[in-house]
């Protein structure tokens, strides 16, 4: 029978995730950022601290870390060739129609409904903060960020839903 894992067992996911997300050039505060400039045209008032504190609880959800995990082996095999034809060069050149990228950032946002949907598609739109620059940076031979790219904005667009609706909503 397979067992759950508990809390700390989570909390260890978490630190793996947080670090993996920093191996590869992206910290909380910059995501952080991208949720401040998201949500502060809209909640007075809002500062970056509560913006960290929501980026924070979305990282502690099993299915996010999930999410995240998936993602960042996927980048990281296809740096390293170890990925087979097609989808090698598919991942590795972030192509276009693919859209698996999409569908595993909206399985992150999803966990906090449909306006996560919306926040995520503008943020993914726009390429805001660290977005742009992971985007710009993975279109470099030796580099992919077709995954993180997109889980960066799913988290910040997340952690702006999640403070809506538990904060001012």
């Amino acid at each position: 029978m397979e067992r759950s894992p508990s809390r700390l067992e989570d909390l260890d996911k978490r630190n793996v995730v947080v670090e993996r997300m920093r191996e590869r050039g992206v910290d909380l505060n910059s995501i952080a950022a991208i949720t401040l400039d998201l949500q502060s045209p809209y909640i007075e008032g809002l500062d970056f601290e509560t913006c960290l504190d929501h980026v924070e609880r979305v990282v502690r959800k099993r299915e996010v870390q999930h999410a995240i995990l998936t993602g960042l082996e996927l980048d990281i095999l296809a740096e390293k060739d170890l990925l087979s034809e097609p989808l090698a060069s598919i991942i590795k050149n972030d192509y276009g129609l693919y859209g698996i990228d999409e569908i595993l950032a909206l399985a992150i946002v999803n966990v906090y409904g449909s306006i996560g949907f919306t926040n995520f598609g503008y943020v993914d739109k726009k390429k805001m903060g660290i977005i742009k620059d992971l985007d710009i940076e993975g279109k470099k031979p030796d580099k992919c960020h077709t995954f993180l790219d997109d889980i960066v904005g799913a988290i910040a667009a997340a952690a702006a839903s999640s403070i809506i609706t538990h904060r001012y909503g």
